[in-house]
Order: C-alpha cells, then structure tokens, then sequence
C-alpha cells in the first residue's frame, strides 16, 4: 500500500505542468536527460510545445532518473506523469516500475486535477516502485472545473464506430492508458461515479448556450472527451448534402498514399485556427486601404541606422510603422479598445501592448511589446528587435503572447501588396504593411520614380466605426510620408 510518510519518500513522478494558463495538453519535443542521469533541483529536463509556445521544463528536486513515461513527439495530458526521479540519489531501482506505468491507476490518479502549477508541480511519491495503487481518494477533472462530488453519475462516452481504425502508435514510446485520462484511476462501479456533465471550458459552454445547443447531446472530438468549439458549431450547422460517390480510376487508387501528406494539427497551430475562426465569426472585421509615398520614411531608416543611439539594435521601416500606429492611437485613443461580452461594456485601454505577427517552423504566434506606448525609439526598437529574435529561436513564452491591444503584421517581407488580416482575438484592430516598391508616382506636380507602399488596416466595427477607422489609418500614412510629424503630433 502506498505510504506517504515523509521517511518513506524516494520514487518522485514529475508531471506534465499547466505552463500556459488553462491548457490541458503538451507535447515533448526534446529530453535533455536519459534514464541514469543525476538531476539538481530547477535543472531543465525537457522542451515541451503547448498550444502558446514552446517551454522548457525544470525539476523541482534532486535525484537520479529512474524512467522516461513518454518518447519525443508524444502529446501528454496536463498532470500525467512524464519522468520518474529516484531522490535516493543511486539509481539502484531505476526500472520501469519505479511509480507505476503511465497506464497505471496510481500514475492516472490526479492527471487532470486543477491545481497544477507551472513552477512547481505536484511529486507523487512512494516507498518502492513495486508497492501496489493506493484507494482513489479524488478523480481526475479537466484542469479548472474542480472535483465533482462523488455521488453523481457519469454519462456513458460514445464509442468509435467500428469501420474507423485507431491510430497507430508505438506502445513501446506511449504506454498509453487504455482508458480517458478522467477515468484512469477509476474502475467498475466507480467509473460510473464521475461527473454527469460534459466536458467543456467555460468559454465553449457560452457559445453553446448562445446555439441552444445541449451539450448532452454533442459528440465530443477534443481531448480525452472535451468538447470543442468546432463540436458545438457541427451540432448546429444543418446536415449537408452528401456528394455523389464517384470511383476513382485504378491508377490513382493505387498511390493514393504517395500523393498526400498529412500533417497533425496539433500545437501553435491548432491555437492558432481555433483563434482565427473565433475572431472571424465574433467580431464584424471592416478592412481599409491607403497607398502613398513612402520616400522621405526610407530616407530616415537610412539616416537612424548611422546615429549612435540605435547602435546595436536593428533599424528598420517596421520600426517607424510601429512609432507612426502608437502616435496615432494616441490621437484617437478610443481605437485602442476592446469588447467586455460577459460584462456588455466596451473597455477603452490607455495602455498599448503592441502584437507582431511572427511566422515560425511551429506556426503564426503574436507576441507583444508591453507598454509600447511609453518607449522611445531607440527603447523600441531594441525591444522589436528582442522579440524578433526570441520568436525565430522559439523561445516566446505564453506571456509574451497576452494581453495584445493592436497587431501589426508585415507581409511585405514576403513581397505581397497588402491583404485583409484578420484580428488577434481581443484585439480592437490589426495594421497589414505591405512590400515597398519602386513606382511612378506624382511628386511636386511631376511624374518621378518613388517608393510606394500600401497599408491596409482591419479593425472591429463594433468598437471602431468607419470614420475612426479611417482617421487612424489616414494619421499612419501621414506620419509616413513626412516622418517629421513624429515630432509634431507625438
């Protein structure tokens, strides 16, 4: 029986931390230690992706690894046990017992439970790898719901139907259980003792209230059982018509396989769809354009890059795009905005955390410089500069990402015009800078060659109307075309 008594304590388990505010899954990308290593307390053990940002995990104790639950590219529910320490420190019963399998009920007990804390995670603990699961004393819950109480009953989960394959996964790298994580330490009659309602964070059970959709009767796709926003949209849509079935011809049947690649969404990615599709059917984008002269604005880049005070911080166009949008939501602060749905206000911020679109291998994330509104350019351009480089190491925290009042996305970078972004949710607007080039353009009543751009500003009409809209966007291309407005207007 398992003995939690101080003396007795030397099998630790080290589980998977909420390192990103209410998420309930990671996946593991490396492992910096191997089963035998010697650990020290706040040592980093491993680089895990949640659906913000890619994390690296320190342990909070001393010891020798005694086993390693999951293999590299394994997706693990928050609270499961991801490595084992012998704190005994001579890795003598360094087996893969030491703590139970990761499909065992002591291992499953708490995987789910509420409280996980990212610097310091819970150490489950017992007096020899081999002692046998203790009684159950709470169930495993969806990280931020709490314990239900144990006299409810549990609805039955919807089988998969037959003709659908499992995936194929290596039993040796992912000794999954063979059961949802909610239910791991649960079995026979007191399986049917878990909580009665469905799986949802607070957010999708809004939307489904919203529908007049029951969750009760939705079918869920998210993990170990959670309900998705993507369930309650299908739940509501009307049936579509099925296509007619049309037989393929032999040949291409043959190297179906060879002709797709499928990719899993999984990670920033899928934060990143979920986000969008959130955005786009929530807040009414409008989306504005102005071309113009951007001449005198590259001259200054020119010019700034040789003065001292930007010595050794890069200096570039997007520098002064992102002064010429602060100075003017500063003259039109209630553009810098967002919209309280629960509260049925409109919150005016005077405060601008900026967001910069950043592509990365792992996807779209928007970090954000936090008071940009207060630097100066050299302080601004430095943090740019920052954030830039921490995005493409991928090393941006899930901080980093919150909190953003207006976005601006660079997609001249790639030589595109201009396009329709679509807003960060929460955000009250999103500035698209287009490519610069060089172009006949009407300049002191003759034709010249100029540099030309297009900015094209998307904004949510339910905080910002067309005119502000367009003020904003009119005071940005001003600045940039004569740059010395930073002055007077800033």
């Amino acid at each position: 029986m398992t003995t939690m008594t101080a003396p007795a304590q030397r099998f630790r388990e080290f589980r998977m931390p909420d390192v990103g505010e209410g998420l309930t899954e990671a996946e593991i990308l490396k492992w910096y230690v191997a089963v035998g290593d010697t650990v020290t307390d706040g040592q980093v053990i491993c680089e895990v992706e949640t659906a913000k940002a890619a994390v690296e995990l320190p342990i909070p104790y001393d010891g020798v690894v005694s086993e390693i639950r999951f293999g590299e590219g394994t997706t693990v529910d928050v609270g499961t046990p991801i490595i084992v320490v012998d704190a005994g420190g001579d890795g003598s019963a360094g087996s893969a017992d030491s703590g139970g399998s990761a499909g065992s009920a002591d291992s499953g007990g708490s995987a789910g439970s509420a409280g996980v804390a990212a610097s310091e995670p819970p150490a489950v603990e017992t007096s020899a790898p081999e002692a046998p699961p203790a009684e159950p004393k709470r169930q495993a819950v969806l990280v931020g719901y709490g314990v239900a109480p144990s006299a409810t009953t549990r609805r039955p989960r919807k089988q998969a139907a037959p003709d659908v394959p499992a995936p194929d996964v290596p039993t040796a790298a992912v000794p999954a259980p063979s059961v949802p994580a909610q239910a791991a330490e649960l079995n026979g009659h007191d399986r049917a003792a878990a909580v009665d309602r469905p799986l949802a964070k607070p957010p999708v059970r809004k939307l489904a209230k919203e529908l007049g959709i029951d969750l009760a009767t939705v079918v869920p796709t998210g993990p170990n059982g959670v309900v998705t926003r993507e369930d309650i949209r299908a739940a509501a849509a009307p049936p579509a018509a099925l296509p007619p079935v049309t037989a393929a011809p032999e040949p291409f049947a043959a190297t179906a396989g060879a002709r797709e690649t499928r990719i899993p969404i999984k990670g920033v990615r899928k934060a990143t769809a979920q986000a969008m599709v959130t955005s786009a059917f929530t807040a009414p984008h409008v989306t504005e354009f102005v071309t113009f002269d951007i001449t005198r604005t590259m001259k200054l880049v020119q010019e700034l890059k040789e003065d001292r005070a930007f010595t050794g911080v890069r200096v570039g166009p997007l520098l002064l795009v992102a002064k010429a949008l602060l100075v003017a939501l500063k003259r039109h602060p209630e553009a810098n905005a967002a919209w309280d749905e629960a509260a049925q206000e409109i919150v005016h911020k005077s405060y601008v955390n900026l967001g910069i679109a950043a592509a990365t291998p792992r996807g779209l994330i928007v970090p954000n410089i936090k008071d940009a509104h207060d630097k100066t350019l050299p302080e601004l351009a430095a943090a740019l500069g920052e954030l830039v480089a921490t995005a493409r190491d991928g090393k941006t925290s899930p901080a980093a990402m919150q909190g953003g009042t207006v976005t601006i996305t660079n997609v001249g970078v790639f030589g595109v015009d201009t396009g329709t972004p679509i807003l960060n949710p929460g955000e009250s607007a999103i500035l698209a800078f287009g490519a610069i080039k060089l172009q006949p353009w009407v300049h002191k009543g003759k034709v010249k060659p100029r540099q030309v751009t297009t900015l094209a500003l998307s904004f949510d009409h339910r905080l910002v109307d067309g005119e502000l809209g367009s003020r904003v966007l009119a005071d940005v291309a001003a600045i940039l075309e004569q740059p010395k407005r930073l002055l007077t207007w800033g």
